[in-house]
């Protein structure tokens, strides 16, 4: 295993150009990304890699990457389906499975390339059914997470099929996150994805090492925009599905309020999760949103409906470094407004064998990354 650590650059503040309507920042990172495997991986990859320095790998692969050794093989697949002439650096994270022992805590730590561990209560979201079931039983590896500064990186959802589909974030909170925070309190925790306000409001007020992800697509849309079809009326919309589903405006609000608020606590998290169109337009379509090439126009978006376009930056390419303790990325990226009613210039979808991963929310912003 091969692990190195980058060296310090200072920080770099947003520039927004109001008579050019451009907006520079650093690159940013990216704190919750599914790249899966093989020819997906091909296929999703430079658009990430054309808009994120770095990110966090999601391991809900099968079987699931628990180990620092399969970790580092992971993202020497990543590296070497990157195109010729493209940057990117995956952080890694290991799967938190009942078979993981403290020595591979440590082991993890002890590597930069490895970010933290994630845990996925089993069989809350796709490729979860490794998860761990009773979090008492991991309380020897969560110690020794605790004592060397490792993140737990939480999807916060309780998956028993009596809970409300739009309750189980707030009753993971409830249930696990506060007795969790008790029994550890320097465990340091991202609630990734977060999407009530039951969980911004946890975020803010926890004593402890907390910080939590947001992604593009539940800043912009509450859960209406399920049952809407494009154009208006009635409709089923399997693209805007995801888990954590989207949830009411009032929670929609909360987070918006977080994320501009300039809070280092919270950052950008795609949660960017691609599926085969097929598999997301069937019988029982598959949880998960491809936003990679769509999301930081997005955010750009929902940042300046709120009126908080100069804070982008920070949340995008500043808090997530400071909280993983990782140097500032070099170089920017520029954001231009689109002119009128001009289309989007890239083609946001994925092409994988004879069918496509569909973006969403191309066209959805007057904003646009810059091609270089």
């Amino acid at each position: 295993m091969t692990c190195s650590r980058p060296s310090r650059r200072p920080p770099q503040a947003p520039v927004h150009n109001r008579a050019m309507q451009t907006l520079t920042i650093r690159r940013p990172d990216d704190a919750h990304l599914h790249l899966r495997e093989g020819a997906m991986l091909a296929a999703v990859l430079p658009a990430s890699a054309a808009h994120f320095a770095r990110a966090v790998v999601m391991p809900n692969l099968r079987p699931p990457v628990a180990t620092v050794e399969r970790a580092l093989a992971y993202r020497r697949e990543i590296l070497a389906a990157l195109p010729a002439g493209m940057s990117f650096d995956p952080r890694m994270a290991l799967y938190l499975t009942e078979a993981l022992v403290p020595s591979e805590v440590q082991r993890a730590r002890d590597c930069p390339q490895v970010a933290g561990v994630k845990l996925y209560p089993a069989r809350a979201t796709t490729n979860s059914e490794a998860g761990v079931s009773d979090l008492g039983r991991a309380d020897a590896v969560l110690a020794a997470m605790e004592r060397c500064g490792l993140p737990l990186l939480v999807h916060g959802e309780v998956a028993r099929p009596e809970v409300d589909a739009f309750d189980r974030e707030r009753i993971f909170l409830e249930e696990v996150l506060v007795p969790l925070r008790a029994r550890h309190p320097g465990l340091r925790i991202v609630l990734e994805h977060v999407t009530t306000r039951e969980g911004i409001e946890f975020v803010r007020g926890d004593p402890g090492p907390t910080a939590a992800s947001i992604t593009a697509h539940h800043l912009l849309w509450n859960r209406n925009a399920m049952f809407v079809a494009p154009g208006g009326g009635a409709g089923l919309r399997p693209h805007h599905y995801c888990l954590p589903v989207l949830k009411r405006e009032e929670h929609r609000r909360a987070l918006l309020a977080a994320a501009t608020s300039g809070n280092p606590r919270f950052f950008l998290g795609t949660d960017s999760a691609p599926h085969l169109r097929r598999d997301k337009e069937s019988a029982c379509g598959c949880a998960g949103c491809y936003t990679a090439p769509t999301a930081l126009a997005l955010y750009a978006r929902a940042f300046e409906e709120a009126g908080a376009l100069d804070r982008l930056g920070g949340f995008a390419a500043a808090h997530a470094a400071a909280f993983y303790g990782w140097d500032p990325n070099p170089g920017s990226l520029t954001l231009v407004r689109r002119a009128g009613n001009a289309p989007v210039a890239q083609d946001c979808d994925a092409r994988v064998g004879d069918d496509v991963v569909a973006a969403l929310g191309a066209g959805d912003s007057p904003w646009e990354v810059q091609s270089a």
